[in-house]
Order: C-alpha cells, then structure tokens, then sequence
C-alpha cells in the first residue's frame, strides 16, 4: 500500500510550519540531551524529540520498551521551564503555529 507523500510547495511549507517553525533547541540541565521545544500557550507546550535524545535520557532510558504516548521527563521539562523564564523560549503561537 503507498502512502502519501506531500509534493506540492505549499503541502510542504505547511508540513515544515506545523511540525518545526519556531522550534527552540532546549538542553536538559542534567543529562544534556537536546531536544526542539514550542509554547503556544502557558499551558502548551510542544516537544520534538530526536532518536538521539531519547538515547541520551536517563528518564526516558529507565522506561524503554514502556509504549508512552508522550513520554515527559520531569528534569527535561524543568530545563524548558528554566529556558522559559530566561526568555529563551517565548509563548505565543504566531500565525497559527
């Protein structure tokens, strides 16, 4: 069975906007691991995590074979907390994203 792959420019633009525009990179103040962190709101916030990142996590290392829909590490989330706070990541959706 094919799966749909975007071609136009626009489907793409839309893709990249949704999935990446105004990622800030975020690095745990514990482990290090990197990860792409977004606020729309106080209370949205969104995170991308990489295969790397994941690797690099004891937190999410000590779960490993746990399904987790959205895996969150507490010292991951202080760090982004501690980014917000410094203005290193802003809240605010901007242009629907």
């Amino acid at each position: 069975m094919a799966s749909f792959v975007p071609q136009s420019p626009e489907t793409l633009e839309d893709q990249r906007l949704y999935t990446s525009a105004r990622l800030v990179e975020v690095a745990c103040l514990d482990c290090l691991a990197t990860v792409g962190v977004k606020k729309n709101s106080e209370h949205h916030t969104s995170i991308q995590w990489t295969a790397d990142a994941r690797d690099q996590c004891p937190e999410l290392s000590r779960r490993h074979g746990l399904r987790a829909s959205h895996p969150a590490c507490p010292r991951m989330m202080a760090s982004i907390e501690a980014a917000v706070r410094e203005g290193r990541v802003t809240i605010g959706a901007e242009d629907g994203y």
